[in-house]
């Protein structure tokens, strides 16, 4: 199979579902996830030129080395991971029960973690690969009631940028993606909130949670573009470790990096003053 192999998660909707159409549109092979088996069997009916799916609960540790080793069996290596599944959340850190902040890094770090360290071995041995991790740019800014889901992304990124130092001189690349709001379902009926809710928060984390809500379907972002954008970072020889997606993501992003900034210079003096002399 000349074709690059791509391993997409949570092809179902939205941005997953685009990138996998835009790949196989690009003539690659594309091995997609769902977590229905009818959705795993309407598209294999579809694709039997250039598309394979399987079930898969990325939060089931012994589904993910299943599946790899099937895939690696079947189809003989995996060029791209495009680790997309995930899960939105919304609610303030108080109103956030241990259970729902575990159900949230379970999909969005632990899940994303554990397949990235799957494939690992396969494309240390071909000495090549390339690992594209679905962040936000909710990874680098956070946001009052968006706290849960801004950890876990925070943690993505953490693990990821370091992965792409530790990867690099085996010929394995690393690119962090960070989309603002797009027209996904994210924050439609999908989106997961704390079931227990807080007066005294209403003006922010609440306040939070009513805009997300009113602007589904209304987001900037154009997932087909953004499809594309990913194939062309892929596609690059120089590809850069994070890749922004939508102008809100610019501002937000620079946002946090002006912030940072200013606090960096505001205690200057103070950070140069605790050490040895």
């Amino acid at each position: 199979m000349k074709k690059k192999t791509w391993l997409i998660t949570g092809i179902s909707s939205g941005l997953g579902k685009a990138l996998s159409q835009s790949a196989m549109e690009s003539e690659c092979f594309v091995i997609g996830t769902f977590r229905n088996q009818s959705q795993v069997d309407e598209f294999n009916a579809q694709n039997k030129e250039n598309g394979f799916a399987f079930k898969l609960d990325i939060t089931n540790e012994i589904d993910i080395e299943r599946t790899i080793e099937t895939i690696i069996s079947k189809f003989g290596r995996i060029d791209i991971l495009v680790n997309n599944a995930g899960v939105g959340f919304v609610g303030a850190i108080e109103e956030s029960s241990m259970e729902e902040v575990r159900e949230v890094f379970e999909a969005n770090f632990f899940g994303t973690l554990q397949l990235t360290k799957a494939v690992l071995p396969f494309m240390r041995k071909e000495g090549k690969g390339h690992i594209v991790q679905i962040s936000s740019h909710g990874g680098i800014k956070a946001f009052a009631g968006f706290g849960i889901y801004n950890a876990s992304k925070f943690a993505l990124e953490g693990f990821s940028e370091a992965l792409a130092q530790e990867i690099e001189p085996l010929g394995i690349r690393v690119s962090i993606v960070e989309p603002g709001p797009f027209r996904t379902n994210f924050a439609g009926s999908r989106l997961g909130q704390a079931k227990n809710v807080i007066d005294a928060y209403s003006k922010t984390a609440g306040a939070f949670r009513t805009n997300l809500k009113g602007v589904d379907g209304k987001q900037e972002g154009d997932p087909i573009k953004a499809s594309k954008a990913i194939i062309d970072l892929v596609n690059s020889e120089n590809s850069s470790l994070r890749l922004p997606l939508g102008k809100v993501a610019l501002m937000t992003i620079g946002m946090k990096l002006d912030s940072v900034k200013s606090d960096l210079e505001t205690n200057r003096k103070t950070a140069e003053n605790a050490v040895y002399e």
